[in-house]
């Protein structure tokens, strides 16, 4: 064999499969790995790595971001790749940026601002709009490089303003004209590489002006069709969001979906008490479903899906008060300023918060749920640590002792609401549903909600929490954790040629110091288009990642490399 491109010595391989971990060294040529064995001196490589005392896994493949945006203007897609995601799906929920006609630049930046909490300033200002077709996007895509792969996905409300125009922003039903031409174009998507078609069917979504999605109660007949032409490519997935306001008949639309087109659906789990169905309910019928033959899956995270509040941020306990609404406009400082002086602090604690903001309602809902989160943060806190128990610990009204908190460092304090999977406070929930056969892991939402929520390190968290540090109950096996987040998710989006280290599959590599692994809370970074600010989690213990066979982090720190490039069906 001719000279290798890198070689991994000594590491403790997990190699995606799900089998036991094994001590073995690895051999890269041209992006592929070549040999899996004890390789002695004779085999020489222009680089090493000592990967003794670590673990050696496949890169992680990350199926639900919204890195759309982002993917655009920046070749680095973090912070999901300081976690080790070396493959990332996008345009997850039905929001993303193409099609689009030339005059909807503002109606799609509208879209994702209020859905994923990007700000308009920022995509604004990042956006260069050199598209309108879908595959228009992926050219300009395919003409980049990352440092991990992408792939892209064609969303039901770009694609509904696209066909239907204002009709579609308004959600009027579509006529036969309209679906006939939607279900053209996304099967066109399909084959000019779009991994799938997404959609949004919850209230929780709405554009910054307060609207509903263009998707949300979409007749199932134009679900259908579009599927149906997407069935008649032979490839693509789909994945939806929905609050099944139409309990299990709705469900049973899905499957229609489904059975007409024959391609997979995972459908967004998670436990929530803003749903008329339980999240058991939701299961059951995917479960039901997945059983009697239909590729039908559930997306699960392994930790609560958190927001982030704070003065600084786009949401606090304080969002749906008057007062707070009439100052909220106002710089940090001065927002600050006037919530320090005593006349102001007594009137909003005497108010009563309203909102017509889903989120703001939770908040408001489960002010008791709330905490503070230490350097390393604990994502399966006592209840005795909420801050509602400190309150009371304390003689203090809930409102006051948050409203003190929020006030700390010059109005910097970050609070953490776990709004969902933490309503029995504990992960307990979060086990069952990322524990069933049918379920992937998902929902990190890498590239969105800025400044709301910081969830794109699940990778590492499913490492560090449940493999690792958990001490409330039961733990996973560390091999069935590094599968689910490799072979499980490719396979699960139509990728055969990663998730699992194996001769002639592609080097997407994480070499791991797994004993001191670190995942550190939240942080703001101002480091967006126009100045914007978001959230990330950093983290130590990624010696390196590698994307097909070239180092793109060491300790953490970028090597410069992009070999990065666009997927497709």
């Amino acid at each position: 064999m001719s000279q290798a491109d890198l070689i991994i010595r000594n590491g403790t391989i997990i190699d995606g499969s799900g089998g036991p971990e094994k001590v073995s060294d690895i051999l890269i040529k041209d992006g592929f790995i070549k040999k899996i064995g004890n390789l002695d001196d004779s085999f020489e490589s222009k680089k090493e790595i000592d990967a003794s005392g670590y673990i050696v896994t496949p890169g992680f493949v990350d199926i639900h971001t919204h890195y759309d945006g982002q993917a655009t203007w920046d070749n680095y897609l973090s912070p999901s790749s300081w976690h080790g995601v070396t493959t990332a799906l996008m345009g997850n929920c039905g929001v993303g940026f193409a099609p689009v006609r030339d005059d909807d630049h503002d109606k799609l930046i509208s879209l994702m601002e209020g859905v994923e909490d990007i700000p308009e300033v920022v995509l604004t200002e990042g956006l260069d709009w050199q598209w309108n077709t879908f595959s228009e996007y992926l050219n300009i895509l395919e003409n980049k490089s990352y440092d991990m792969d992408i792939g892209a996905q064609i969303p039901h409300g770009a694609l509904r303003l696209y066909v239907m125009g204002q009709r579609g922003a308004d959600r009027e039903i579509a006529t036969d004209d309209d679906i006939k031409e939607m279900a053209r174009i996304s099967a066109e998507a399909i084959e000019a590489g779009a991994i799938g078609f997404t959609t949004s069917r919850t209230i929780f979504h709405k554009t910054s002006k307060g609207d509903l999605v263009p998707s949300f109660d979409a007749a199932g007949n134009e679900l259908i069709k579009i599927a149906e032409a997407i069935g008649k490519t032979g490839k693509g997935v789909l994945q939806l969001v929905s609050d099944f306001l139409g309990g299990y008949e709705e469900f049973k639309m899905l499957e229609e979906m489904v059975r007409v087109s024959g391609r997979p659906l995972s459908i967004t789990l998670a436990q929530t008490d803003g749903t008329k169905y339980g999240y058991k309910d939701l299961l059951n019928w995917i479960e039901t479903s997945a059983n009697n033959g239909f590729p039908i899956r559930a997306q699960a995270a392994g930790r609560p899906i958190g927001l982030m509040l704070g003065l600084n941020l786009t949401l606090n306990p304080f969002s749906g008060h008057p007062s707070y609404i009439e100052i909220s406009h106002l710089p940090l400082s001065e927002r600050v300023e006037i919530m320090r002086g005593s006349d102001f602090r007594c009137k909003i604690l005497n108010e009563h918060g309203s909102s017509d903001n889903g989120l703001v309602k939770s908040i408001l809902r489960n002010m008791d749920n709330i905490y503070l989160l230490d350097k390393i943060p604990d994502y399966e806190p006592l209840r005795e640590n909420s801050l509602g128990s400190k309150a009371a610990k304390s003689n203090k009204e809930l409102n006051e002792y948050i409203y003190d908190i929020l006030l700390e460092d010059d109005g910097n304090s970050l609070l953490y609401y776990p709004i969902g999977n933490y309503l029995d406070y504990s992960l307990e929930a979060c086990l069952e549903m990322i524990s069933s056969e049918h379920s992937l892991l998902g929902l990190g939402d890498g590239g969105a909600h800025c400044s709301t929520i910081c969830d794109a390190s699940f990778p590492t968290h499913m490492l560090t929490f449940w493999g690792r540090d958990r001490t409330r109950g039961e733990k996973l096996e560390l091999p069935w954790i590094i599968k689910s987040y490799t072979q499980d998710n490719a396979l699960a989006i139509g990728l055969d040629d990663r998730g699992v280290i194996a001769e002639g599959m592609k080097a997407d590599i994480n070499v791991i110091d797994f004993d001191n692994l670190t995942l550190y809370s939240p942080e703001i970074l101002y480091d967006l288009p126009a100045g914007g600010k978001r959230l990330v989690q950093k983290v130590d213990g990624y010696k390196y990642t590698i994307v097909s066979g070239s180092i793109t982090y060491k300790d953490g720190v970028p090597t410069g490399e992009l070999p990065g490039k666009l997927i497709k069906a």
